[in-house]
């Protein structure tokens, strides 16, 4: 795999050329990038060892975005709990991200803790699979990508422009797949920490007389709740 450099007026973004423009999907490594963010320079790399919801939104200075930042802001706490970094993007420039970071803070007294990536080429969307190689806006792009301590993609989700993301279900997601990341265990519909776990269906004769008429969906108390 090769790198490429893609350079505009304003900033420099490096993402690897291989796979750019297919849709990720669960199980692929999330594709390594550096670029300017509303705090410093960030590659993505950076956040291997704990988890990463990395959130692309369609514009800066728009309503349901605005909304969602305000509060991703007020949840950052409990995502910092599960271990997870928080990291955004737009294709709009820096220069528009700090200020409209700046009128969040005037208008709803919400400072946003984490970085967010401008991306002015759509360089990082293409290559994430968010945008047609020929798109020519992101106006249609509300994508998220729940990310391992080893990169991998383990979940991701993509909203239309007029619909909001709950943060809620960010952190329910996070916290369930984190559970089941362990191995030990399923997640049944809806779980949140200290409820039931779904454990593995069995798989052979001994097994299914064992577990009754529910061998195949058998919920149990959580040991680690």
């Amino acid at each position: 795999m090769t790198d490429r450099t893609i350079f505009d007026a304003d900033s420099a973004v490096d993402i690897p050329s291989a796979g750019a423009g297919r849709p990720l999907r669960i199980g692929d490594v999330a594709p390594d990038f550096c670029a300017r963010t509303t705090q410093g320079e960030v590659r993505l790399s950076d956040y291997r060892g704990v988890w990463l919801v990395f959130f692309s939104h369609p514009a800066d200075f728009t309503p349901v975005c605005t909304s969602e930042f305000v509060a991703l802001a007020g949840a950052a706490e409990r995502f910092a709990a599960l271990g997870c970094a928080l990291l955004g993007l737009s294709v709009d420039s820096l220069h528009a991200h700090l200020a409209w970071m700046e009128a969040i803070r005037a208008r709803f007294g919400a400072d946003i803790p984490f970085p967010v990536v401008e991306d002015p080429t759509m360089a990082v969307g293409r290559a994430y699979g968010m945008l047609d190689a020929t798109a020519h806006d992101s106006a249609t792009v509300r994508a998220t990508y729940f990310i391992d301590p080893a990169g991998v993609v383990r979940a991701t989700t993509c909203y239309p422009m007029s619909v909001g993301r709950s943060v809620d279900e960010m952190l329910r997601l996070v916290a369930a797949l984190q559970r089941a990341a362990r191995g030990d265990a399923l997640t049944p519909e809806g779980w949140t920490p200290g409820a039931d776990i779904v454990l593995p269906a069995a798989r052979t004769d001994d097994e299914v007389a064992a577990a009754g008429p529910s061998w195949f969906c058998r919920l149990a108390p959580d040991p680690l709740a």
